[in-house]
This record gives C-alpha cells, sequence and structure tokens, in this order.
C-alpha cells in the first residue's frame, strides 16, 4: 500500500467519519423544545412528527453515505475503476469514445447504489408521512429523462472536456475551462424553455388578484418578467416551492400549484420578494461567477495529476486516460471541495438573509413573509432545531428560526 493509497484512504473515510459526527450531532440536537417563533403553529404532536421525519431521513442518509464509502474503497483496493475501464475500451476505439463509456459506466454504477435510497425515500418516508404523491411509473419516467439528459447534454460536455486536454496537454484546462463555462451559459438559457417542461407542466397564471399583485410588484421593484407559471409540483409531492428560471429577458416566476393553495396573496409575494431579492442584489450573477471560479479551479487541478501515474496505480488502473483521470481525481480533491462547498454554502446563507431583509423592506410586511416561511416549515416537516455544526457543513439557507427573528429585527419605513 503506497503512501498515496493511504492518503486517499485517509480522504474518503475521514470525509465520511465528518459527515456521520456531524449527523449524530444534528440527530442529538433534536431534543430541544419548540421554538418560540413556532410554538403558535406547531403543537407537540406535530413536532415531534416533524422531528421522527428527520430521524429516519438521516438514517436513510447514513446508509446511502455508507454505502457509497464502502464501494469507493472497494474500487481502491479490487482495481474496479480498472475493470470498468477494460470494458469501456471492449466496447468502443477511440479515446473520446471509450472515456465516455467509461464516464457512463461510473454514472450507471453510481445511479444503481443510490436507486434503493431513492426508492425507499420515496414510497415509504415521504409516503408514511403524507408527501409522496409519485407513482411508480412517474419515478420510472423521471429516471429515464434523467439518462437521456445526462446522454445529450452530459456526453458533449464531458467530450468537449476529453478532447481539449488531449489536444492541449499544457493549456487544455483553460481551454475546457471557457468550453464548460459557455456550455454552462446555454443551458441556463434553454432550460425553462426546453428542459423542465419535460418534467413538469408550466401553465400561465390567469389573471386575478395574485397576478396582480405579482406584477405590480415586480414593476415597482424595477423587475422584468417574461411570464408567471404555476408548476404542478403536486404530482410528486405536497411540498410547496416558488423559484425563478432563467436569465435576461428569460426570467419566469414559477409557482408550485401547493404553495398558491396554501398561502395568502400577500404571503406569496412575500416570498417572491425575497425571490426578486436576489436577483436585484446581484447574489444570482456573484454565485454564477463564483461557479465559474471554482470550475476553472478543478479544471487547473485536475490538469496537475491527469498524467500522474501514482494516482492510476493507487486504484490499480493500468492504462493512464483522461476520463479515468476525471473520476480518480476526485477523491484527491475531496478536501478543497469540501472546503469550497462549505464556502459556497458559508456564501449562500449570507446572501438569504440580504434577500429576506430586501423582501421585507421592499413589501412593507416582513410578517408576511415570517408567516409564509413558518407554513412552509411547518408543511414540509422541517427541522426546526439544526446542530450549528450541520447548519455549517450543509446548509445553503439559514435555519427558519434565525431567519424569522432576523426578519423581527428590520425597521419598515
Amino acid at each position: 500500500m503506497t503512501f498515496l493509497t493511504v492518503l486517499i484512504l485517509f480522504f474518503i473515510v475521514g470525509a465520511w467519519g465528518l459527515e456521520t459526527w456531524v449527523g449524530k450531532l444534528n440527530i442529538q440536537s433534536l431534543g430541544q423544545p419548540i421554538p418560540a417563533a413556532f410554538k403558535h403553529a406547531v403543537d407537540a404532536q406535530k413536532y415531534a412528527r416533524s422531528q421522527e421525519y428527520t430521524r429516519k431521513n438521516s438514517t436513510v442518509s447514513f446508509f446511502s453515505n455508507f454505502v457509497n464509502v464502502t464501494a469507493i474503497v472497494m474500487c481502491l483496493f479490487f482495481g474496479i475503476f480498472n475493470t470498468f475501464n477494460e470494458w469501456a475500451s471492449a466496447l468502443f476505439s477511440g479515446a473520446i469514445l471509450q472515456g465516455l463509456a467509461f464516464l457512463g459506466i461510473v454514472s450507471l454504477a453510481s445511479m444503481l447504489l443510490s436507486l434503493p435510497f431513492s426508492i425507499y425515500t420515496t414510497f415509504v418516508i415521504e409516503e408514511e408521512f403524507g408527501f409522496n404523491r409519485t407513482t411508480p411509473a412517474l419515478f420510472i419516467a423521471d429516471r429515464v429523462k434523467g439518462i437521456l439528459l445526462s446522454i445529450i447534454i452530459g456526453a458533449p460536455l464531458a467530450a468537449g472536456v476529453i478532447w481539449f486536454f488531449q489536444i492541449f496537454p499544457n493549456m487544455g484546462w483553460l481551454i475546457a475551462w471557457g468550453f464548460a463555462t459557455a456550455f454552462l451559459f446555454a443551458v441556463q438559457y434553454v432550460a425553462p424553455i426546453w428542459i423542465m417542461p419535460l418534467f413538469n407542466t408550466f401553465t400561465p397564471l390567469e389573471d386575478g388578484e395574485l397576478r396582480q399583485a405579482i406584477e405590480e410588484f415586480a414593476l415597482k421593484t424595477g423587475f422584468n418578467l417574461s411570464g408567471i407559471y404555476i408548476i404542478d409540483g403536486s404530482k410528486r409531492s405536497n411540498k410547496a416551492n416558488a423559484f425563478f428560471t432563467g436569465f435576461g429577458k428569460q426570467k419566469r416566476i414559477a409557482l408550485f400549484d401547493t404553495l398558491v393553495n396554501s398561502m395568502t396573496t400577500e404571503e406569496i409575494v412575500g416570498v417572491l420578494a425575497h425571490e426578486i431579492g436576489h436577483c436585484k442584489l446581484n447574489h444570482i450573477k456573484r454565485m454564477f461567477a463564483t461557479s465559474i471560479a471554482t470550475t476553472g479551479l478543478t479544471f487547473f487541478c485536475l490538469s496537475l495529476v491527469l498524467g500522474y501515474q501514482p494516482l492510476y496505480a493507487a486504484f490499480h488502473v493500468e492504462h493512464m486516460t483522461i476520463a479515468v483521470g476525471m473520476v480518480l481525481f476526485n477523491f484527491l480533491y475531496t478536501p478543497l471541495s469540501l472546503v469550497l462547498t462549505i464556502f459556497a454554502a458559508h456564501q449562500s446563507r449570507k446572501y438569504e438573509f440580504e434577500a429576506d431583509a430586501f423582501a421585507a423592506k421592499t413589501t412593507k410586511a416582513p410578517c408576511e413573509l415570517s408567516r409564509a416561511l413558518i407554513k412552509l416549515s411547518v408543511n414540509s416537516l422541517s427541522n426546526l432545531t439544526p446542530h450549528p455544526a450541520y447548519v455549517f457543513l450543509h446548509y445553503s439557507h439559514p435555519p427558519v428560526v434565525d431567519r424569522i427573528e432576523a426578519l423581527e429585527t428590520i425597521t419598515v419605513e
């Protein structure tokens, strides 16, 4: 066993150990009493139910992570990636096709490992707690569409990256970075038009009180909309949501039908004011810029190890290829990836507070957003008392109790 093998094993098991420890702290944190902001909205029975929901999902997450780390360790010691590479070489000739085949095999294996947990979560846990509306046929259709999209969208991106690294050994990372950035821009543009409608039906919001209130708020804040749509989220889950898609002149508001059916007009406008705040405060552009910078750093680091033979030897891979190197690099990149993920989550939580403040000040009704956040949390059985370490490691949004407390301190003129 080489030093590099020990180092990679330490990264893999260490990341899993950190995740397991933080998850345990989060479960222990469930013993706290009902937060004051929720005492009027949650009784003891409902609160206990939300805690049980968190416990069961955490248990599934633990076993899922355990299976994944076990599979990776097996790949490290038994040369499974070498076997996958040999299969890819037997199927196709040419570095790009072989590389795509290898990445496809790895992706398929990963999907098969996670599939039992997805099925259990959807049809057992979500069903038990009254959220699931996904039928087996819809579940299968979603997976098939996901695979097809991975082939249609992911394969050209991966092929381009492989080709650039192959043709330009020294500057391939820089060209691949530019290619990936342009590709991401294109996907952002076409997603609301061609991709999202494959999974959900987008129906224009009819004229009425809600549409008028949304349009008036958008006009007041100088936010241009290309459309307001109702999305049939209820065909999969009872949980509510709202989001923006697209950029430039293609910005759309998508409201889950479950959201429209469970909230007042003022509460919905409060939620959308928060989302508009992200745009007006340039959060989306900043996060996209951060993502681009992270991609560039990742490609640069990848370029440093693609030709490093000991990395392949650590996984018992006999033939060095770009596609195999891309997969193996992920395990060596684990510590830096964790740091970047934590940083991005920290920035995201900061932006959420700022968007809340924007919504409170522009609607002049912070209480409406607070009520909406309480409803969303109660209806989705959210964990109201997450452990700070778990929040630090995982949460892209601040705990809802912290958001409500922050809203209460905002002075509206």
